[in-house]
């Protein structure tokens, strides 16, 4: 699966220093993914309110090439893949978006499906299998 989300980098999202800090840029890489779920037609509150499923962080990383400062207007790509029937992985890209060509960040994380009533690795569900194949 892949998509790309645009958006504008806020003061909010950067520190002291002015730039755009390591948990900022993963919570961006975030709202991507949340942005391609609903994209894919996966409601994350009906998910949260059924409580059947649940998609924990397992493992993140980040890698600044460039800095991201107040203003920049980025293109998050991602590619989400899937590693066995619990498990996926989504890469991110941040690009501007008048350098597409130019990666600024890198980034991963891998989730993986659970039961949140008993915390079990469960099946990804057909939902989600259905959009990792978009």
């Amino acid at each position: 699966m892949k998509f790309d989300f645009l958006r504008r980098i806020y003061l909010s999202d950067t520190d002291a220093a002015g730039v755009v800090y390591f948990a900022k840029g993963l919570e961006i890489c975030h709202q991507a993914y949340e942005e391609s779920l609903i994209w894919g037609g996966i409601s994350l509150k009906q998910m949260i309110q059924e409580g059947k499923i649940a998609l924990p962080i397992v493992h993140a990383e980040i890698d600044f090439l460039r800095p991201l400062f107040c203003g920049d207007r980025i293109q998050i790509s991602l590619v989400a893949s899937l590693i066995n029937d619990s498990e996926f992985a989504i890469a991110y890209q941040i690009s501007p978006v008048d350098h597409l060509e130019q990666i600024l960040v890198k980034a991963q994380t891998r989730h993986i499906c659970i039961n949140p009533q008993i915390r079990q690795r469960i099946d990804l569900p057909a939902m989600i299998l259905k959009w990792l194949r978009v």
